[in-house]
Parts: structure tokens; C-alpha cells; sequence
């Protein structure tokens, strides 16, 4: 009897406790996957933007294609002064691997871009290789200063890797992005067009009321015109020449003198 009851307490604790047990089983699963994924970033050797690698240029590798991603940012918005990332891939369909040395990447106007904006960093690596007919996919980070005035400018992406101890380089990303003002829905920009546009509305407004009552003023002091008798009277003598009244209007003139 003592047995059983000890059976059906230890029944109640062991519901009692599973659910801490889960819990419990759940942060050590956690635990374990962001181990996994802090090797990872290790043994990709991200060392940040130490390498200085000047205006050194390199020709593209045979064999080796790339390509860029903006994660979740399709229409490449970039935010001044904030931090944005992008994937660059790269495809080995060469014979022998290679390995990544760097990224780096460069900001130019649309209009001329042969007119350098900023440089941004340049971010290395030390154990990011590429085996041959394999692919693999590098992040980067950078931001632009926070004092470059919104609108479109060209970004220019390009990693720098070698294969059998000799540099080359691919350009990844050649294309257009967004820099936007970081903190408001509207910048700085379109506040002053919408602000030129209003008083332009409220002075073409007040041009327009103006005219209005000009033209009202001109109408009310309209002088009224007066028609003329003498040229009448002319013509009525010189119609009534020779007849009877013409007679007796000279005889009157004459009495009177």
C-alpha cells in the first residue's frame, strides 16, 4: 500500500517537473546551435577592415562568376551613417580553389563615375577559401557617411581573392542604391520642395485675387460716355439747307442783330 503511494507521488512530481525539464532542454538546444554558428563565423575569418590595400588593381580570374544580394532590401534603401549588408557569391568553376582575401567597395555619382565619393572599408578575411565547381557566399558591411546629402550614387563592389598565390580581382556589384537620412520619413530635401511648393501655391493664389479685383475696380469706374450733338446738328443743317426752316432761322439771326 506504502508502495503505491510512493508510485503515484513520484507519478504527480514527474508531471509537475516536465515542464521545466523542456524548458531546461530547450535553452541547452539554443545553446548548442549558437556554438555552431559562432565556429562558423570563426572559421570564415572575418578580421574586420585591417587590410589597406590602396589603389591596387587586379584582373578577374577565368572561371569564377559572382553575384550580390541586398538581404530583405530589394530596392538597395541604404541609411546614412548606418551599418547595411549585402552577400556577395561567388561560383569556382575553375580547377584549382581559391581563397578570399578581402571586400572592399567604393561610392561615385551616377553622373560621372570617374568622380569618387568615399571610399568605404575593407573588410578581409583569413580562412574564406572557395573550393573548385563549388560556390559559396561572403557578407560585408559597410555605411556611408552620414553626411552625404540623400539621392542615387553608384556603388562599386569588389572581392579580392587569389588562387595558386596569385591576386585577382571581380567586381561583384556595379549598380545604383538609395542613401536615405536616418531618423525621419522625410528628408531634409523633400521638406524644402514641399515648402517651395506651397508658398508658390500661395503666391500664384494672391497674383490671382489680385487681378480679380483690379479688373472689379475697372469695372465700377468705368466713365460713361457721353454722345455728341454737334456733328448731328451739322449734318441736320446741311440736310435742312434751302427749306422753309432754314429760311426763318436766318431771318431770326438777322431780326436779332
Amino acid at each position: 500500500m506504502a508502495s503505491k503511494a510512493f508510485r503515484i507521488f513520484f507519478l504527480a512530481l514527474l508531471l509537475l517537473a516536465s515542464p521545466f525539464l523542456q524548458v531546461v532542454r530547450c535553452q541547452s538546444d539554443a545553446d548548442v546551435e549558437s556554438g555552431e554558428s559562432v565556429e562558423d563565423a570563426t572559421d570564415l575569418g572575418i578580421v574586420g577592415d585591417e587590410q589597406d590595400f590602396g589603389d591596387a588593381s587586379f584582373s578577374p580570374a577565368t572561371g569564377v562568376d559572382t553575384v550580390c544580394v541586398f538581404p530583405k532590401n530589394s530596392a538597395r534603401i541604404v541609411v546614412a551613417g548606418e551599418e547595411t549588408e549585402l552577400l556577395a557569391g561567388m561560383k569556382n568553376d575553375g580547377d584549382s580553389s581559391l581563397n578570399v582575401i578581402a571586400i572592399k567597395a567604393s561610392v561615385h555619382y551616377t553622373f560621372d563615375h570617374r568622380i569618387l565619393i568615399q571610399n568605404l572599408s575593407v573588410q578581409g578575411f583569413n580562412n574564406a577559401s572557395v573550393q573548385a565547381s563549388t560556390q559559396a557566399t561572403f557578407p560585408y558591411f559597410f555605411a556611408v557617411s552620414k553626411y552625404l546629402q540623400p539621392g542615387n550614387f553608384d556603388l562599386v563592389g569588389t572581392i579580392i581573392y587569389e588562387i595558386d598565390q596569385h591576386p585577382y580581382q571581380s567586381t561583384f556589384f556595379n549598380g545604383t542604391i538609395e542613401v536615405v537620412e536616418a531618423g525621419g520619413f522625410l528628408s531634409t530635401e523633400s521638406v524644402f520642395l514641399v515648402t517651395l511648393g506651397a508658398a508658390l501655391i500661395v503666391l500664384f493664389g494672391l497674383w490671382i485675387h489680385g487681378q480679380i479685383q483690379n479688373l472689379s475696380k475697372k469695372t465700377k469706374r468705368a466713365p460713361k460716355v457721353e454722345v455728341g450733338t454737334r456733328a448731328s446738328d451739322a449734318s441736320l443743317d446741311e440736310w435742312l439747307e434751302g427749306t422753309a426752316y432754314s429760311q426763318s432761322s436766318s431771318n431770326k439771326s438777322k431780326k436779332k442783330k
